[in-house]
């Protein structure tokens, strides 16, 4: 009796034991970053951010980024609070900021992981037209906005439209059954624009899709702030941009798929 007790007591710490090196090993896995897998790299996923530089990326309408708005933290992206950077030496605020990729992309998916705090706004801008931006908005990028918001924070709450919540296209879709994680914590999500069509996900659901070309997009741009700037919502061989909001951000694991 005592030898199966025994028996049983050791194979029960084995089995623990077993189960706390598989967490171990699942939690480790987790924590690399800006890495692809061998599988991803079969499947033409590619790095927009290797988690060292900024390589691949500059200010929109300009030739460098701008560090003073941009910085490199453990591995992420921080979009700095624009409240806290220093004004220039004739005493007028940092111009422009948005960060854009070099390449410019046309049938794609697009991952990215982000992170705001408490009252946090930013975006993620694709179909930009640097030459359309400058036009219209010199340093900021006019293209359809992927929204990234503190949606809970009592500033937005009942106060914006549905179409400015988190996943949205902004000011033109608003994203159905969103699911975020708390702030300060990561969030996943995923921009798909395959031929005319385009899906938002976020964290593993999908929030919105639409069509380039359609009726509804049409009469949504018509509607929205966008609407005076001529060829916006035409589908172009677009740059992504990481939104220069007033707000800090975060971004990690930026990585994309072109489809052929």
């Amino acid at each position: 009796m005592i030898k199966q007790i025994v028996t049983i007591v050791f194979v029960s710490l084995l089995i623990l034991t077993g189960c706390k090196r598989a967490d171990s090993s699942k939690n480790l896995s987790s924590t690399i970053i800006n890495t692809l897998t061998k599988e991803e790299k079969q499947q033409g996923w590619k790095l927009l951010f290797d988690g060292k530089t900024l390589d691949g990326w500059r200010g929109l309408g300009r030739d460098h980024v701008q560090t003073e708005l941009w910085t490199l933290v453990d591995g992420e992206i921080k979009k700095l609070d624009t409240g806290e950077v220093p004004s220039r030496a004739d005493g007028q605020p940092i111009q422009g900021g948005d960060l854009m990729t070099i390449e410019s992309f046309w049938n794609y998916e697009l991952y990215f992981e982000w992170k705001v705090l408490k009252a946090g706004n930013s975006g993620i801008k694709y179909n930009v037209s640097e030459e359309i931006s400058q036009k219209y908005a010199k340093y900021a990028a006019l293209g359809f906005e992927y929204q990234l918001l503190d949606d809970l924070d009592s500033q937005y709450v009942d106060k914006l439209k549905e179409s400015q919540f988190t996943g949205a296209l902004y000011d033109m879709i608003p994203p159905k059954n969103p699911l975020l994680k708390p702030v300060g914590t990561y969030n996943s999500s995923r921009i798909l624009v395959d031929g005319n069509h385009v899906e938002h996900w976020l964290n593993e659901r999908k929030v919105i899709a639409y069509d380039f070309g359609s009726e509804r997009i049409d009469s949504l741009y018509q509607k929205s702030k966008y609407h005076k700037y001529p060829n916006f919502i035409d589908k172009k061989k677009g740059h992504i941009i990481l939104q220069n909001h007033k707000d800090e951000a975060w971004f990690r694991n930026i990585k994309i798929r072109e489809i052929k």
